[in-house]
């Protein structure tokens, strides 16, 4: 007889209950994406220069790994 690993069973919370995810949809109002340009937020960042420090640190972040 083996015992099962951790890896076999899924993650339990205690007190969790499973909701689907149209279920979490209906509770919080989601809507569909009607456009990509609805996403968009161009008084995000006050300037370019803000904009593109914020990028460097991005991308400094994802290169932190390789190293």
């Amino acid at each position: 007889m083996t015992a099962a690993s951790s890896a076999d069973r899924p993650v339990q919370w205690p007190g969790a209950e499973h909701v689907p995810a149209e279920e979490l949809v209906r509770r919080h109002g989601a809507v569909p994406i009607s456009s990509v340009a609805s996403m968009a937020r161009p008084e995000l960042f006050e300037s370019d220069d803000e904009l593109d420090d914020f990028l460097r640190d991005v991308y400094a972040a994802r290169r932190s790994d390789l190293a």
